[in-house]
């Protein structure tokens, strides 16, 4: 998504030529930028806000990367909504509603302002912190992860048929089933990139996964981070459940199975059946998770 050519807003006595603009709020934000709201808000310095913000990324007239922060969170998303439709939305806050014009970009950008030089980092003289540059995912890691949880989630039905039922085990009073030879290993190098599946095993037992399960089930009873457990549309009366924690995360469909992605297995995707437990556990998180307004 993108703005066109003429968008831009005022930042630091500059133009800014609008490139992507994306949400930061307790419902939807950036996940590679952290686990729960609060974490990603302060890979940028901000306070996080409980009504959240608008980051909009672009280039001044010297092509230098900024990512200025705006407060009015509703035009950010009608914005979005446009582009992604195809349609070209004016995107130009009001400059009351600027909250700060940070150096860098926290996210890769794939586009450059026409007219302008490559894009860069604004020099040390322009601003009063370090540029903001997208986290590492070159290695499995942490960024690397939740990229993984946010494609299974994009790309759902996709994973889903990788996944025989068959594969699961007996349920034996757990709360849930880790596939036995399930079919879903990945390595995302980015969001929305097109991926490589490779056979992956996940073993019935597997103790990083009854670890998560055990972590996602105390969520319930003691609430985690703001944006921790996070609830989404799917088709039909089904909702996409997104829950990340210390080097973890899970995605699941609260009308099917869950999928676990760990920091310590690199590339792994671990199936985990519905067991008797699971319907259960997913429908409390749901119930408790944050849903976008």
């Amino acid at each position: 998504m993108a703005g066109t050519d003429e968008d831009a807003v005022a930042a630091e006595d500059d133009a800014l030529y609008v490139l992507t603009a994306v949400l930061l709020t307790p419902a939807k934000f950036p996940s590679v930028l952290g686990d729960d709201y609060p974490e990603a808000c302060a890979a940028l310095g901000l306070p996080p806000l409980a009504d959240g913000y608008g980051l909009v990324l672009g280039q001044d007239g010297d092509g230098a990367r900024w990512t200025v922060v705006i407060d009015d969170v509703s035009l950010v998303a009608v914005a979005i909504a446009s582009w992604d439709c195809g349609m070209e939305y004016d995107l130009s806050p009001d400059e009351r509603t600027v909250v700060a014009a940070l150096p860098g970009w926290p996210l890769a950008v794939a586009v450059a302002a026409p007219g302008v030089p490559a894009p860069h980092d604004p020099g040390p003289e322009s601003a009063d912190r370090p540029p903001l540059s997208p986290p590492d995912t070159s290695l499995w890691g942490p960024a690397q992860r939740r990229l993984g949880a946010d494609e299974i989630a994009m790309q759902w039905a996709q994973w889903r048929e990788q996944v025989d039922d068959a594969d699961f085990p007996v349920p034996n009073g757990g709360s849930g089933s880790v596939g036995g030879p399930g079919r879903g290993s990945e390595e995302t190098e980015e969001a929305g990139a097109e991926e490589e599946a490779e056979a992956g095993h996940g073993a019935a037992g597997h103790s990083g996964v009854r670890r998560v399960l055990a972590e996602v089930r105390a969520y319930v009873d003691t609430p985690p981070p703001l944006g921790r457990v996070r609830s989404s549309f799917a088709p039909g009366d089904a909702r996409t459940l997104r829950a990340d924690g210390p080097g973890w995360s899970l995605v699941a469909r609260t009308d099917d199975i869950a999928f676990v992605l760990l920091d310590e297995e690199p590339g792994e995707v671990l199936p985990v059946g519905r067991g008797p437990e699971l319907p259960g556990l997913l429908e409390a998180l749901d119930k408790m998770a944050v849903r976008p307004s």
